[in-house]
């Protein structure tokens, strides 16, 4: 059994930040094939702020996981996850979105799976427009319990209602778990790429048709954005904005683990962590779904699974 720490909401200077799977687990960079981006960035929140402290939270946590994935038989980490420095966060999202977007693409040009953690969503605005460079005919993959399509909201395109808004701009979008929308949003969005939450919570357990759909709406190259709020309350309670009736972490890794093997996932980000006192066990699931998703992605590349066109 792994050394624990002591649990509990935490802010963190950048020099205290743990790497990645705890420091025996860290990789120097130049032999990495996965990057780890913290950016604790809460400039657009709307209701509960704190997810600037997730990110720290979320690398603590990660060094209180055991190292061997159980389902893929394999050691992630030996593959080498570096942990970057976070990104200095500007005030203005417009400008946040640039800073990430430069450091996604240069882990992308140097071969690396870049991993953003927040932070709330826009964070991934930049991320996402990274990806869909490097990767023409990308899609995206939204896990989250609220659409997000907003064109502005709060006077900024740029706000974490806007993400989803500001992603279908670059490339196709398939959402899952959505159960929270605004009148609004309604128009311009295509029903046939949403897959709502009561779709898939009114499902007996094993029926995979929704992934089915899901994975049959990706292209070839995917990026993932997993926001926390997509799981149910009682599975994740610590996120700004919980909304009931959403998805299991049976469900979210069972979808995770198919795109995994039947795509190429360029880049992810996992957000909407905002630790909250007495519940870290919000901060090990954040933790333990990156390391889970990297498990599967990592064995599908080295066990040369076929990808099949979009």
């Amino acid at each position: 059994m792994r050394p624990r720490t002591t649990p509990g909401a935490r802010v963190h200077e950048p020099a205290d930040l743990t790497p990645f799977g705890g420091p025996e687990a860290a990789s120097p960079l130049g032999r990495a094939a996965v990057a780890i981006l913290p950016v604790p960035y809460d400039g657009t929140s709307t209701w509960k702020k704190g997810s600037d402290a997730g990110p720290a939270a979320l690398l603590e946590a990660s060094a209180n996981m055991e190292l061997y994935d159980i389902p893929t038989g394999s050691e992630p980490y030996l593959e080498g996850i570096a942990t970057l420095p976070p990104v200095a966060c500007p005030a203005d999202p417009a400008e946040l979105a640039q800073a990430v977007e430069r450091q996604v693409a240069a882990q992308l040009l140097a071969g690396r799976l870049p991993v953003v953690i927040g932070g709330e969503h826009s964070v991934s605005i930049g991320a996402i427009r990274a990806a869909a460079q490097a990767r023409p005919g990308l899609s995206v993959l939204q896990i989250d319990a609220h659409a997000d399509t907003r064109e502005t909201y709060l006077g900024s395109r740029y706000n974490h209602a806007c993400v989803m808004a500001r992603a279908r701009e670059v490339a196709p979008v398939v959402q899952a778990g959505i159960r929270s929308i605004d009148a609004s949003e309604i128009e311009r969005l295509d029903p046939n790429r949403v897959i709502w939450a009561h779709e898939i919570v009114a499902r007996p357990p094993g029926d995979t048709a929704w992934i089915d759909r899901a994975s049959r709406l990706l292209t070839t190259d995917v990026y993932v954005t997993i926001d926390l709020d997509g799981f149910d309350p009682s599975v994740v309670p610590a996120t700004g904005t919980p909304e009931p009736g959403g998805l299991t972490w049976s469900q979210v890794d069972a979808l995770l683990s198919r795109v995994a093997r039947s795509h190429n996932v360029a880049a992810f980000d996992v957000v909407e962590l905002l630790p909250t006192p007495g519940q870290w066990a919000s901060e090990f699931l954040a933790a333990k779904l990156i390391y889970r998703f990297l498990a599967e992605i990592l064995a599908a590349r080295n066990q040369g699974r076929s990808i099949p066109a979009g």
